[in-house]
């Protein structure tokens, strides 16, 4: 491929939105999906959600395993096929010259990579850093924040680990104080949660850390009410949004929090391995960069993509993914998401000995779910599903959690949850 049309690739790929011309998405996909968009037009999110002809649309962008039904969408999710082509033909171009293309060609998309993202997040992209997932972003913002000994931070025990163990490394090599509170999910009330962080304030309380969906049981957090409350005590809020980003319909400024840092490979579907960092602009000088920068000081948040040599072919790859999740939709997206979760929910919740773990309320709960069956550990129910039904789910046995954990997404198809459904009762069935 010559240098102009490598140049223009990355155009095609970076810069344009799902439905231009010059898309690896409308080369693929402009047809069958914008008469799908048209069939369904004169119906509302959560109409389409139901709608079984619209979404076996989009189902075929995803090339998944036919023999596995993979549940544990929570953890990461598949790229779609367009995607994958993406990352494949920028990693082609990568090998026939990594020096040059890498840094002289490939290097060119990230800001308007930045700008798609910027968009998608209803954010400037002077806020926008791209990295490689939600632990990376988070990490630079807990290990770059000015805290000095004795300064407070209040966290959650359901929390995501990664987080809690930088905060307890900065506890021991900085001296500052880690307080969690703990919490009984399913929980329906939202001044409830928000007086737990209330009362665990103390005049020496720096920051608060929330995670917006609870990855152990799909939780949906306050985060806005959590922060405005923070905001009126004079403490920073931060925002782990690994699983709200690319499926919940918000905007990030919406929230009103101070930091926020997420994965994109997992319900946006980008290339594995990619994530995005936000900080609010007026933080950004304060605020270190997790690695070496000529001036950690500086108010530009490219310094915090100071990573060396990263993969550009992934990076790129995120551009497509964003096509892909803007030609269905986001509140379309959530809307199906939630309708796949409650449609399996709803069923396994009247079978006798089955509990549900996650509220089926919509403002407290979207994609992800956990459910038990009494007398079955979490260790064995994943195995019987996986070994008998080759589904697959993964197990929670953490604090006072003790179940698997259930993540559809836009690909999977009702018949399979009905599959899962069935197994579900199977098993529950031989325990009564």
């Amino acid at each position: 491929m010559p240098t102009n049309d490598r140049r223009s690739f990355l155009k095609m790929t970076a810069f344009a939105g799902a439905f231009s011309t010059n898309t690896l998405f409308h080369q693929t996909h402009a047809t069958d999906w914008l008469a799908a968009s048209r069939a369904v037009g004169h119906l509302d999110a959560a109409e389409v959600a139901q709608n079984e002809d619209y979404w076996t649309v989009i189902q075929r962008g995803y090339s998944v395993d036919s023999q596995i039904m993979n549940l544990n969408n929570g953890g990461v999710s598949p790229a779609p096929i367009v995607v994958q082509q993406a990352v494949e033909r920028f990693n082609q171009m990568t090998n026939e010259g990594p020096s040059y293309f890498m840094w002289q060609i490939l290097d060119q998309g990230r800001e308007p990579l930045r700008q798609k993202l910027a968009r998608l997040a209803g954010a400037s992209p002077e806020e926008i850093a791209i990295d490689r997932n939600a632990t990376e972003a988070l990490n630079t913002i807990i290990y770059g924040l000015p805290l000095k000994a004795g300064d407070e931070v209040i966290g959650c025990k359901f929390d995501y680990p990664n987080m809690m163990n930088a905060y307890r490394q900065r506890a021991e090599r900085d001296g500052i104080v880690y307080k969690q509170i703990t919490f009984e999910f399913p929980l329906e009330d939202i001044s409830a949660i928000v007086k737990a962080y209330e009362q665990a304030i103390t005049p020496r309380t720096r920051l608060i850390h929330v995670t917006h969906i609870v990855n152990w049981v799909g939780q949906i957090m306050p985060v806005r009410e959590i922060a405005d409350m923070a905001h009126a005590h004079g403490i920073e809020v931060i925002v782990d949004g690994a699983h709200s980003f690319g499926l919940l319909d918000f905007k990030i400024p919406d929230l009103h929090c101070d930091y926020f840092g997420t994965s994109l490979h997992k319900f946006l579907s980008a290339p594995i391995g990619s994530g995005m960092m936000w900080v609010k602009r007026d933080k950004i000088e304060k605020l270190w960069p997790l690695t070496c920068y000529g001036n950690p000081h500086s108010p530009d948040i490219r310094k915090f993509e100071a990573l060396g040599t990263r993969s550009f072919p992934i990076e790129q790859g995120i551009g497509e993914a964003i096509n892909f999740h803007e030609a269905i939709g986001s509140r379309r997206k959530q809307e199906r998401i939630f309708y796949l979760k409650n449609y399996w929910a709803t069923r396994v919740s009247k079978m006798p000995g089955v509990k549900l773990h996650t509220s089926l309320d919509p403002r407290f709960s979207c994609a992800i779910s956990g459910v038990s069956i009494e007398g079955v550990t979490p260790r064995q129910l994943t195995t019987a599903l996986f070994d008998r039904y080759k589904i697959h789910t993964v197990g929670i046995d953490y604090e006072n959690l003790h179940c698997i954990r259930v993540t559809p997404h836009v690909y999977t198809r009702v018949a399979d949850l009905d599959k899962f459904v069935n197994a579900m009762g199977e098993i529950a069935s031989k325990k009564a």
